[in-house]
């Protein structure tokens, strides 16, 4: 284990916050349940810096009259290792007085320090980069932060501006609350789908541009079996995420969860108004029906499942493969790996399946930042909302992620009359300028993973090339968007004893997912007792109690 490594006098780096729940005006108590507190209420006209010290409000860049220094996690990122130096964080030490003692982990460590540091009771006050904040907050030591989100008016201006109430519904807990600050996207994004060498798949005869608006995955493994036809090549598609990115993709469109989104198995049937466990379903046995078939035809190279990503790549860089789960982040560094002259490289929106032409990507919320109680405890209440302020104006107004994103204007990028923004020549990042020599995250420390999150459409859309722009409005005009699952607000107790069925049950699901797509169980002829174990290891169960739970909890969520 990487020792976890202090760094003082340094500045925030955080990233925003994937599910969250409820803000204000929910069903449930939980925003009308905030203690008492002298601070006034959220608004520039209110802000009385003579007595506060700061300032806040939409609108208004943050500044503390006095330096102020929080601690923090800092998840850091191979690709562009932590540097002192960064001119992050005297941007932000120069527009807010706010400084940084850091507690950095590596990016592979970093769930692993943070339980760690969570569970002793040590925790610095901000804890970015959170995926899954459930596992915490049981344990008394996370702070319910939909008491407090009432002091910041950028994110309530960003929940109420782009609709977004529903959507944090998805994180509250069994008590109404919610502990994890989101990071919050006016739109979805346009999420992972596959590369494709366009040049092979037009020179077998497939018409791409014209049939990937309506084309379904049977239709996709048509095409793919042209360009076997054509190439004669061992395998046409892999996946450089061991399945998880594929999987996820297409059990979208089949209606199933699986790879990165496979979590408890269950789906939720809007019309019903239930839960469902999707693994044992007829549409799961047809969504491995699929990719068996893609592995015996020679479609799927199997080591799609169990091989490190370099391997893979290392065949599409070749010309061995024509296919590649990606997201389009990874476009511009595949154009610049490929070894095959004039390869054409194309991001195709995702098939549709049985269940439609679906979008996958259906949250426009983020990874979050939890909150130690360290921080109330050690600050008292005033100054804990001074430093919710801040957070506030870092991470959810247009200044604040702006400056995260792309730096100084000025000095790391220029706005053109438009207002849009042009990073400057001599500085790359995400595919722009890409024969530039400095890299806005690697030399400057902007637009890195644990602070860039979040914003309006206009700033997403900013850091787009025009292909991922092009990409993103393909996705967005002719897949549909889908609804969100409700969360199951259990107890504790009942969080518990769902816990202890998950993880067996699902273990044993993923692994038969794998045997059974690449042959190794025969679905024709062991599908019905893999059905009968999963029931054996508690899948009804778990599903009758996901239901009784939202049975007594569905009034606060709406329905």
């Amino acid at each position: 284990m990487k020792t976890v490594k202090k760094t003082t006098g340094v500045l925030l780096a955080a990233s925003l916050a994937v599910g969250l729940a409820a803000c204000s005006n929910n069903d449930n108590e939980a925003s009308n349940s905030a203690p008492k507190s002298s601070a006034p209420a959220s608004s520039a006209a209110s802000n009385d810096a003579s007595k506060l010290g700061y300032t806040f409000g939409e609108g208004v860049t943050f500044h503390s009259d006095k330096p102020v220094t929080y601690s923090m996690m800092y998840s850091d990122h191979e690709a562009y290792p932590y540097q002192k130096e960064w001119r992050l964080w005297s941007a932000i030490q120069e527009k807010t007085n706010v400084s940084f003692d850091l507690t950095i982990a590596a990016r592979t460590e970093y769930e692993n320090q943070k339980a760690l540091l969570i569970n002793s009771g040590d925790a610095p006050y901000i804890i970015p980069k959170t995926y899954d904040e459930s596992p915490f907050v049981d344990g008394g030591q996370i702070v319910a932060i939909s008491d407090y989100v009432q002091y910041m008016p950028n994110y309530l201006k960003a929940v109420k501006d782009w609709g977004l109430e529903k959507d944090l519904k998805s994180k509250l807990k069994a008590d109404g609350k919610y502990y994890v600050l989101p990071g919050l996207w006016e739109n979805a994004a346009g999420g992972y789908s596959y590369v494709i060498r366009k040049d092979i798949f037009e020179k077998a005869g497939v018409d791409v541009v014209g049939q990937e608006a309506n084309w379904t995955y049977e239709d996709f493994y048509a095409a793919m079996k042209k360009v076997k036809e054509y190439t004669g090549a061992k395998y046409v598609m892999s996946d450089r995420f061991k399945g998880d990115s594929t999987l996820k993709v297409a059990g979208v469109e089949y209606g199933v969860r699986a790879g990165w989104d496979l979590a408890n198995g269950l789906k939720f049937d809007e019309a019903a108004k239930k839960f469902y466990f999707s693994n044992t379903t007829e549409d799961y046995k047809a969504f491995l029906t699929y990719f068996n078939k893609l592995i015996k035809e020679g479609i799927l190279d199997p080591e799609s499942f169990t091989a490190e990503d370099d391997p893979q790549l290392a065949k599409f860089y070749r010309g061995e493969t024509y296919v590649m789960a990606a997201n389009y982040q990874n476009v511009g560094d595949m154009k610049v790996k490929m070894q095959v002259p004039d390869a054409e490289l194309y991001m195709i929106t995702m098939p549709g399946g049985p269940k439609g032409q679906l979008q996958v990507e259906n949250t426009r919320l983020e990874n979050g930042i939890m909150i130690s109680k360290n921080a109330l405890k050690d600050l008292g209440e005033e100054k804990f909302i001074e430093m919710l302020r801040f957070i506030d104006w870092l991470w959810y107004s247009d200044e604040g992620q702006t400056l995260s994103l792309w730096g100084v204007e000025g000095e790391t990028y220029t706005k053109d009359a438009d207002g849009n923004i042009k990073l400057n020549p001599e500085i790359t990042y995400n595919g722009l300028n890409p024969e530039a020599t400095k890299k806005l995250n690697f030399d400057y420390g902007f637009a890195g993973g644990v602070f860039a999150y979040g914003g309006t459409n206009k700033l997403r859309t900013s850091k787009f090339t025009d292909g991922e722009k092009d990409y993103t409005n393909r996705v967005l005009t002719t897949r549909q968007p889908r609804e969100i699952d409700p969360p199951i607000m259990g107890t504790p107790d009942e969080s518990e004893e769902m816990n202890l069925i998950q993880k067996p049950l699902m273990d044993y699901v993923k692994t038969m997912t794998l045997k059974f797509i690449t042959g190794q169980a025969d679905i024709g002829k062991e599908w019905d007792s893999y059905v009968a174990q999963a029931k054996a290891s508690g899948s009804e169960r778990y599903t009758e109690m996901a239901n009784k739970i939202f049975e007594k909890t569905k009034g606060s969520l709406g329905y």
